[in-house]
């Protein structure tokens, strides 16, 4: 039941924006009961959250393919993976919608992705974080912890706000994330 209730809300979600997206709505999609759905979640924030984490968990385990093993070169694997990120994110009908709505003014889903990141951000900078002491064991653990943190806030800003294009954005990262560690 949980899983139609998540893919009944992304349905719903990708096609009318989370803000039009309601419990009733959701239950009705996925052929149960409101009263299941408010058990399972407990409210539409609980939801939202549910489903921004189960998205992050099958978007990460994406990039972690594009990790490991990964290129050989470290700085052509990790711009492998921020690449990958960038334009997956923007096929990601899900994420291209918090994306869109949040630029048309609607940031119901956007606090998941920045003030209260902590389903993304701290999953993929524990992934980062992992996969650059593979790489860099003789590194310093703080300034690993620096590189994971600032390779997936850039990631997300350049989500939010496309900078160059994300092969171009992708080259840049890495570089100056392989300096700080180099």
């Amino acid at each position: 039941m949980r899983q139609r209730v998540l893919d009944a809300a992304r349905e719903l979600a990708c096609d009318s924006g989370w803000d039009r997206v309601s419990l009733s709505a959701v239950a009705e999609a996925a052929e149960v009961s409101r009263p299941s759905v408010y058990k399972e979640f407990g409210n539409r924030a609980g939801l939202g959250r549910a489903l921004v984490v189960r998205e992050t968990r099958e978007f990460l385990e994406s990039v972690a393919r594009t990790l490991y093993p990964g290129l050989p070169d470290t700085g052509a694997s990790l711009k492998a993976a921020v690449h990958f990120a960038l334009t997956e994110a923007h096929r990601n009908p899900l994420i291209r919608a918090v994306v869109l709505a949040s630029r048309q003014g609607s940031d119901s889903l956007l606090p998941y992705l920045t003030a209260r990141a902590d389903p993304v951000f701290d999953t993929a900078q524990s992934l980062l974080r992992a996969w650059l002491a593979e790489r860099f064991p003789e590194q310093d653990g703080e300034l690993l912890d620096m590189a994971a943190d600032v390779t997936v806030r850039m990631t997300i800003s350049h989500l939010l706000l496309p900078g160059a294009d994300a092969h171009s954005t992708a080259d840049r990262l890495s570089r100056s994330v392989l300096k700080m560690l180099q």
